[in-house]
């Protein structure tokens, strides 16, 4: 009797393949996030909820966030970028899902408890898989394309998304059930096929090798081995994040960049949380406000997107180190311009403007940090990129909405913009680095390999 053959691994993905799959699996992943942009706030109130009970949900999602960035990146870094990704949709599935159903304060704060970890498990691994797959193709991919068109995709998405949610309160086609549950119900079944298309289209070499490792008894090997695996990875993830934590001591360009963090956030903050109160200051009301900055807010993540792609093409003239540069601040002056606005038109001609920037910008900022970080520790640097992000943008809301109370929205726009210009200074280690890069490049005739990224696997301090 012939034993069967094991099935001989897939060829790994092209860079061409990679940044494909990165766009499509960014478009099922923010479509369901733009379907009940708003909404979150509305279905507890129309519940029963108080609004001070909708900011202590609010910030239980925040904290598991922060408390759990770290560590699920340096399980992703550790065990692997797909599956986290995969219980990562999962668990998006069933918060939503609870959301739906949820009817008290303790019911929806499980959902937002879930709803947290959902978003610090997918909080980089997508994105660190990618440029492992561009780089693993060909070292001298340029991941600043496929970064820009995603980051291009995610403000269409978010943009086509709440469009679509609107229309869907707006129909109400079950007169029993409330118009704001539809939606959620709706993006409850495209985080279910989001996981599905997950599971089909990220692949990664380590699965692969351990197959082609198993011999004729592969599949009862390629268990053990998995299970092996498991536990060697939650092992190995709390030094995996020590060592990501330690490139911020040894590389100033990488600790620079994360920094640029703190003043990004407080421009977020004033054209996120004080662009609807300064509307409201300007129409008179708060029901006048949101007629408008629902539309409003549609237009601008339409803009994110073009600021998106505009980047991506600004980068190949001028380098992404002076592209991110520039851009950080353009951002933070329209967020000043928005300030000293007069009239509603003239206050969200700068909300666009900066949310056209804030698109520009965020690929440009990806794009330095994986210069910087290794395929032993990407998600880790993500991470703790992203848990500043989260950070300093809760400690700023302590200081701007206090500022804003005391003396006008106006006021805060001001100092925020202002505040988040300073950070543009932070990129001028990463552009020193791009420039002696290009001076090896030069010299050598050729192009060289990555920035960050040296024959030892480890980050350039």
């Amino acid at each position: 009797m012939t034993a069967a053959r094991t099935p001989a691994p897939r060829p790994p993905l092209t860079s061409g393949q990679a940044e494909h799959r990165l766009v499509l699996l960014t478009a099922t992943r923010w479509l369901p996030v733009g379907l009940v942009f708003g909404l979150t706030v509305l279905l507890p109130l129309e519940r029963g909820l108080t609004l001070a009970q909708v900011g202590a949900l609010l910030s239980i999602q925040g904290f598991v966030v922060l408390g759990l960035e770290l560590p699920t990146g340096g399980l992703a870094d550790a065990l692997g970028r797909r599956p986290l990704l995969i219980v990562s949709g999962v668990i998006a599935v069933a918060s939503t899902a609870l959301m739906l159903a949820a009817s008290t304060f303790w019911m929806f704060a499980v959902a937002m408890v879930l709803q947290g970890v959902f978003r610090a498990l997918d909080s980089g691994p997508l994105e660190a898989w990618y440029v492992d797959a561009a780089y693993a193709h060909d070292a001298r991919h340029s991941i600043e394309r496929g970064l820009s068109r995603a980051s291009m995709v995610l403000g269409g998405s978010i943009a086509v998304g709440a469009l679509a949610g609107g229309a869907l309160v707006a129909w109400q086609p079950f007169g029993g059930w409330s118009a704001l549950a539809l939606p959620f119900a709706v993006s409850c079944v495209l985080y279910a096929t989001h996981t599905v298309l997950l599971a089909v289209l990220v692949r990664e070499h380590r699965g692969a090798q351990r197959v082609a490792a198993a011999g004729r008894d592969g599949r009862a090997s390629v268990r053990r081995r998995r299970g092996a695996g498991v536990t060697d990875a939650l092992r190995a993830a709390p030094r995996t994040v020590l060592q990501g934590v330690g490139l911020l001591r040894r590389s100033p360009v990488l600790r620079a960049l994360v920094l640029v963090e703190v003043f990004w956030s407080v421009a977020m903050i004033a054209f996120e949380t004080l662009t609807p109160v300064q509307l409201a200051d300007e129409l008179g009301g708060e029901d006048a406000a949101a007629a408008l900055f629902g539309p409003a807010s549609a237009a601008a993540w339409g803009l994110f997107a073009v600021g998106a792609l505009l980047a991506g093409v600004a980068s190949r003239r001028i380098g992404v180190a002076r592209t991110a540069m520039l851009l950080r601040v353009l951002n933070g002056l329209f967020v000043v311009g928005m300030g000293v606005a007069a009239g509603p038109a003239g206050l969200i001609v700068g909300y666009w403007l900066a949310y056209l920037t804030h698109g520009s910008a965020g690929p440009m900022h990806s794009a330095l940090l994986h210069r910087e970080a290794s395929p032993a520790n990407r998600a880790v640097v993500l991470s703790t990129n992203s848990m500043v992000s989260g950070g300093a943008y809760s400690l700023g809301l302590l200081v701007l909405t206090p500022l804003a109370g005391a003396t006008s929205p106006g006021v805060a726009l001001v100092v925020a913009g202002a505040f988040s210009v300073l950070g543009a200074a932070l990129y001028v280690p990463a552009w020193r680095r791009e420039r002696e890069r290009m001076r090896v490049a030069g010299r050598a005739g050729a192009e060289v390999a990555p920035a960050g990224v040296t024959d030892g696997g480890e980050a350039r301090g």
